[in-house]
């Protein structure tokens, strides 16, 4: 592929962005969602009981003596009550905390958190200090997350848009089921990584395990590193300018940008061979798996 001038690159439209990268862009079949904005908010795209916070009104939260249930619902009433940025102090690796956050929100936690933290959120910036257990941000729907440290196993399972980011390594499943959104790793991966992924990027700035992109429908896989092994139906692709362009905006965004830069990045994508598994004949089945 020619070398793209920023200039052609900013003029490029959402689709031709999108066919470039290799992505698809036909609407998924099935039940679609309907959400009522607020009409008087329809530029900052606000659900109509979002609480309207002040991001410096700020106050502090000793969790170290709350059950998780009183966590969650101390903070819906401290952002009714305005405060848009609110520290989270001894969590002590509670479960399930900062689930189900529909609003702007700065939301910092000062420590390490337990299995499916940050889960169900749509629109607030999260940052945890210390480590995520499993299924962190799981159906997460937009905003910003920043774990620290290491995550554990199925990190954004589901998720549908936003920001996801490690800085350390992630274990096994990450981004299982993955239907949009952007997940970055700036450590390793385990196995089964992008698996039956469906929309959205995922960049690996270390080593992926086994079975990477295993049975994807869509979306695309950066690593840095070594591939342990590909998963049925991921192939390699050309790393383009555009992909050049678009991991060095993101990685520098996050401060995981490597010194040697994006180049040696392996671009993985779904081979399509999948897609109309159902309609092959059972010899062709076996070709496939």
């Amino acid at each position: 592929m020619a070398s793209l001038s920023d200039a052609e690159l900013n003029a490029m439209t959402q689709e031709e962005r999108a066919k470039a990268l290799g992505m698809t862009t036909e609407q998924l079949t099935g039940k679609s969602l309907y959400i009522e904005f607020d009409e008087d908010a329809e530029d900052r795209f606000t659900y109509p009981w979002a609480p309207d916070v002040d991001f410096n009104k700020r106050t502090e939260i000793d969790t170290d003596n709350m059950t998780t249930t009183e966590v969650n619902s101390k903070i819906r009433d401290l952002m009714a009550e305005g405060y848009g940025t609110i520290v989270l102090k001894n969590p002590r690796g509670k479960h399930s905390l900062g689930v189900g956050i529909l609003s702007r929100l700065n939301l910092i936690i000062e420590g390490s958190t337990g299995y499916f933290g940050v889960g169900l959120i749509d629109g607030p910036n999260v940052r945890i200090n210390g480590r995520v257990g499993w299924s962190c941000a799981e159906n997460m729907m937009s905003g910003t997350v920043v774990v620290e440290k290491n995550a554990g196993s199925t990190f954004g399972a589901a998720m549908r848009g936003g920001d996801l980011v490690c800085k350390g390594s992630v274990g096994s499943r990450t981004g299982i089921d993955q239907k949009g959104g952007t997940i970055i790793v700036g450590g390793d991966v385990g196995a089964l990584t992008g698996f039956m992924m469906q929309r959205g990027r995922m960049v690996i700035c270390g080593n992926a395990g086994k079975n990477l992109g295993d049975s994807m429908y869509d979306g695309t896989i950066y690593v840095g590193g070594e591939i342990k092994s590909f998963g049925v139906d991921a192939v390699t692709a050309e790393l383009t300018d555009l992909d050049k362009a678009w991991l060095t905006r993101k990685l520098t965004q996050y401060g995981l940008m490597p010194e040697k830069g994006v180049d040696h990045f392996t671009k993985v994508v779904a081979g399509k061979q999948l897609w109309n598994y159902d309609n092959l004949e059972p010899n062709e089945k076996k070709l496939i798996l």
